[in-house]
């Protein structure tokens, strides 16, 4: 069994760049405790031939193939445009340099 200490949980805090208190600290080294028990208990199963779950559902995705359909033009596009310079949108700028 796994002891988790006070340096183990400082060290996985520092991994993650969190900072516990010591009640906080404490609380983490038992629920890291009894996420242990719970993996040891899971690791007493007998799993002789039971298949990895690779993927939580059974359906499968349908892929269609690629289409060309039709488009619209770029006048259409933008036709209903607030601002345009006649080949793109025009937006205010968001990126101070």
């Amino acid at each position: 069994m796994i002891e988790i200490t006070d340096q183990l949980v400082d060290n996985l805090a520092e991994l993650s760049r969190l900072e516990f208190d010591a009640t906080q600290k404490s609380v983490i080294k038992s629920d890291l405790q009894k996420i242990i028990q719970f993996m040891e208990k899971l690791n007493e199963l007998d799993t002789e031939g039971v298949e990895p779950l690779l993927h939580i559902s059974t359906r499968t995705n349908v892929l269609r193939e690629d289409e060309v359909k039709g488009s619209i033009t770029r006048e259409e596009g933008l036709k209903n445009a607030p601002a345009t310079d006649g080949q793109f949108f025009e937006v205010p700028k968001v990126i101070q340099k």
